[in-house]
């Protein structure tokens, strides 16, 4: 909450819809909060309440039984060229989100779903991953990431891989936060440092 109140007004990027989105985006005033999620019913839930909350439907085309295989193939060399999510070749990358999320150079992304707590729930391999590709691939500035439920082996895993403990800040109850900065300029720069 610190980064948001500091940064704020800012773009900001939230992976879930909860309760507390109406106040993610009060935080925000003045700035762009958009929130992606997976139960549509939900969304129509939420909305009735805050009808001008900023939600998109999303859907995922992973499963938590696949982590493994799924950081095999992000530690392959196409997973490693920072390029706009659409275009990655990269498994990983979401190519299937709403036009408004890659559109913008998101200041805060902070990574709470899709469902993770169960081998047939989506996981968040996909988001963590695709939101390291983002910020890295920013024209310039830096990327605050917070991850939630790090304590779950998939979101300890991937948010080391993919958003890098070189750019780890802090953890504090299950909350990782990392800043990435754009990789663009200079290009030179490891995906990890």
């Amino acid at each position: 909450m610190r980064v948001l109140l500091k940064k704020a007004p800012c773009n900001f990027l939230v992976f879930g819809l909860g309760y507390d989105s109406f106040m993610w985006a009060a935080l925000n005033h003045g700035g762009r909060t958009i929130f992606l999620e997976e139960d549509q019913s939900w969304i129509e839930q939420i909305k009735k309440k805050h009808p001008t909350l900023e939600s998109y439907y999303v859907v995922y085309g992973t499963k938590v039984h696949q982590a493994d295989e799924l950081m095999e193939i992000g530690m392959g060399e196409d997973c490693k060229i920072v390029v706009d999510p659409r275009v990655s070749k990269c498994k990983l990358s979401l190519k299937g989100l709403p036009n408004e999320v890659y559109n913008v150079e998101w200041d805060i992304v902070m990574v709470d779903a899709p469902t993770g707590y169960h081998d047939e729930a989506p996981g968040r391999m996909g988001a963590i991953y695709t939101t390291g590709l983002m910020a890295r691939n920013r024209e310039d500035g830096e990327t605050d990431v917070f991850v939630h439920n790090v304590d779950r082996v998939v979101e300890d895993k991937f948010s080391q891989a993919f958003l890098c403990e070189g750019y780890f800040r802090e953890e504090e109850e299950m909350i990782r936060h990392f800043t990435i900065p754009s990789h663009r300029n200079p290009s030179e720069r490891p995906f990890c440092p």
